[in-house]
Formats: C-alpha cells, sequence, structure tokens
C-alpha cells in the first residue's frame, strides 16, 4: 500500500547526524528493510531516506512490477534505470557494479553525507567512500519507532501468539498422555523425545503458516542452561522447559511463550523454584503500563527471588535468577526495550515479554514467560496458555 506521506520520517535524526540521507542494504530478513518497505524478497536491495524525508526503493528488474504494487515506498528503482549490465562491463565485476548503482541512486536523492545502520555492508561502506560519499554508522533510528506497535502490528501478532499457544498445548499435551516405564516418558508405545516434540511443535506451526528456530524442549538438569534445545528421551519426575518463539511466515512478525512442565511427582525443591517463579513473573506483570520503567520490573523480579533466598542475576550470580526479565517483540525476537537492568520508559504500544526463571544444574532449570502488550491504561496478557506445572 502507498502512502504520499512518509509515516516513517527520519528527518531529525538525519539533522542531528548532520547527514543527507540514511541507506539500508539487505533483504527481508533485515527487520528495519522490511519496516521501512513492506517489501519481501530474498535477494539484497536498497532503501535510502533523505533528510527531506524522500524515499526511495533500489530493486532488481524482475522486481520492479513486485515492488510497485507491494511496498509502501512510492519511488521505485532498478538497477537497470542505472545501466547495471554496462557498470558490469566497465566495472569486471557486479559487486562494484551494484555499488555504482547506489551511488547514482544517491545522488539523485542529492546526498553526500550518509549514515548507514551499524551492521552495514563493509565493501560497499568503502566503495562508496571511495567514490566521495562520506560514511557514518549510527544506531538505527528505527528500532525505537519499532517498539511501539500499531494495532495493525499487535493484531499479526496476536496471530502468531495464537498458533503458539496451540503449538504449546500440543507439546504439553503429548506429555500429559504419555506413560512412565522404567523413568522414563513412553508415547503411543515409543520414546517421548524432545526431538519428536519439537517436530510436532514445528508441524502445528505450519499449520498455521509459522515457522520456529531453535524452539527448546529442555528436560532435565540440562534444562538449567537458558539456551539449551534439549535431546533425547524425556524422562518423569523431571522438570522440561519449552520456550517456542515463532514467525509469520506471511507477516514476518514473531511472538514468544515458554512453559516447564513436569510428568510425574515434583520434588519439593522444584515444586519451591516453580512457585516463586510463578509469583514473580505475576509481580512484574502487574506493574507493566506506560510509565513503568523496565528497570523498576527488573528489580521486583530480583526481589521476589532474593526474598525467597534465591541468587540473582542483580548480584551477579551464576545460578539462580541469570538473565533479564524480558525483551521487546515484533520483527525481530530480541528487539527494543530490554526488560532488564536499564532504566528505560515503558510506552503504549509496546510488546514485551516477562519471563524470569531460575537455574540450578543439580535440579534443571525453571521459566515461565507471557507476551504483554502495554495499552494506554494498563496492559493486556496476549498469552492464553495456562500454567500448570504437574501434567
Amino acid at each position: 500500500m502507498k502512502t504520499e506521506k512518509n509515516l516513517l520520517d527520519i528527518s531529525e535524526t538525519l539533522r542531528t547526524h548532520k547527514s543527507d540521507a540514511f541507506l539500508i542494504v539487505g533483504n527481508s530478513n533485515n527487520a528495519d528493510m522490511y519496516y521501512c518497505t513492506h517489501f519481501l524478497a530474498s535477494d539484497a536491495y536498497a532503501y535510502a531516506q533523505s533528510k527531506d524525508a524522500a524515499e526511495v526503493l533500489l530493486v532488481s528488474d524482475m522486481e520492479r512490477g513486485r515492488a510497485e504494487s507491494e511496498s509502501r515506498v512510492s519511488r521505485v528503482r532498478t538497477l537497470q534505470d542505472y545501466d547495471y549490465r554496462g557498470k558490469i562491463k566497465s566495472r569486471g565485476e557486479s559487486a562494484l557494479a551494484y555499488c555504482d548503482c547506489i551511488a547514482q541512486m544517491l545522488q539523485e536523492l542529492g546526498a553526500r553525507r550518509i549514515a548507514v545502520p551499524r551492521d552495514f555492508p563493509y565493501h560497499i561502506a568503502q566503495v562508496l567512500k571511495e567514490e566521495g560519499f562520506s560514511i557514518e554508522a549510527v544506531k538505527s533510528p528505527f528500532q525505537q519507532i519499532r517498539a511501539r506497535k500499531s494495532e495493525a502490528e499487535v493484531q499479526k501478532i496476536r496471530k502468531v501468539q495464537d498458533a503458539c499457544n496451540t503449538a504449546m498445548k500440543a507439546a504439553v499435551e503429548m506429555i500429559h498422555k504419555s506413560e512412565v516405564i522404567n523413568g522414563n516418558l513412553i508415547y503411543h508405545g515409543y520414546d517421548l523425545t524432545a526431538e519428536k516434540l519439537r517436530m510436532a511443535i514445528d508441524l502445528t506451526l505450519l499449520e498455521h503458516g509459522c515457522e520456529a528456530e531453535s524452539t527448546i524442549v529442555a528436560c532435565g538438569k540440562g534444562s538449567a542452561n537458558p539456551h539449551w534445545e534439549g535431546s533425547g528421551i524425556m524422562k518423569a519426575d523431571e522438570p522440561t522447559v519449552i520456550d517456542i518463539f515463532p514467525r509469520s511466515k506471511h507477516d514476518r512478525y514473531y511472538a514468544d511463550m515458554s512453559r516447564t512442565v513436569l510428568k510425574g511427582k515434583a520434588s519439593e525443591r522444584l515444586t519451591d523454584m516453580y512457585e516463586a517463579v510463578l509469583e514473580a513473573q505475576e509481580a512484574a506483570i502487574e506493574m507493566v503500563k506506560p510509565g513503568a520503567t523496565c528497570l523498576e520490573i527488573h528489580n521486583r523480579v530480583c526481589d521476589v527471588f532474593e526474598e525467597k533466598g534465591y541468587a540473582t542475576y542483580r548480584s551477579g550470580s551464576a545460578v539462580g535468577f541469570i538473565h533479564s526479565t524480558g525483551h521487546g517483540v515484533g520483527l525481530e525476537i530480541h528487539e527494543a526495550p530490554p526488560v532488564g537492568d536499564r532504566d528505560i520508559v515503558l510506552e503504549e504500544g509496546n510488546v514485551i515479554t516477562i519471563e524470569p526463571g531460575l537455574y540450578y544444574p543439580d535440579v534443571g532449570g525453571i521459566r515461565l514467560e507471557d507476551l504483554i502488550l502495554v495499552t494506554a491504561d494498563g496492559h493486556e496478557n496476549l498469552t492464553e496458555m495456562e500454567k500448570r506445572f504437574i501434567v
């Protein structure tokens, strides 16, 4: 959909850096690129915005039709508009010819002082410098804009979280329906493994138009490593941390959820850990509203744990609560605002996780994670899945 007014105007940022334009080069896996263009393409393309808020999109010749009909950017240029094939012949290689096309596009914008994101391709920056442009790597001006979700974005995230909820229910139901034989979980006569649970999660997500990588199904003491994906046969009487963070294949937005469940009998220590995590999470969620700071929320989680005798990240401990309380979610699974030890103020439209956990290598880990929308008068929990430890 085209917009006559640039709703993503970053001219103030460009003036601050005394830059004529901001330039991104990448494909639609680059969150800022997709956010700015609403254009899906696996090959690299370029987007630039001038200090006057004029935008231009540079794509391959094959993508002109799609870019003109699908992108939010009305001014579309192709490589051949700048004689890309001729530049290949004169330059001797396509990479240099591509840089020359970008240079010509920037010249059309009247831009010589160029701001770029900090992950900008080094080779392109070097060639542009050789051609007389000044290049400054800056913090992306779109990150803070992206942190405040529109209603349309929230609806896309809701849809993915609904798929996440369905996938989590499917996984927990498999654990619930399994039998315990010699300490192992047996499902329909076969060993229930982390790999089988992950496959069931993946299939459910695909049925709902979503995909996921690195889904965590971590059973036993290994779950004390927060990012261990898990492997092997699921065991009775041991905690299983399930962390699913899918992305919509079409809309590109993420969701996120974690649950910890146990089949069999939980030890008193694990039960106490679970109850502490649940209390810490509830206390944190209750605080979420516009004007609350991420630091206040994180400190509240640490307070709950420390009052119950658990070590925390705040005191530098290597066990117990050893990570931040949460993070923003959107076109990236980890984006602004971070919910940790930084004094960042929450705003309406932020979508964040609240995910306290406790991790002890001798017994395993417990983590609960919900996805929370900051609303005008408080918050809304976008996560419907129940919290039940013993299944």
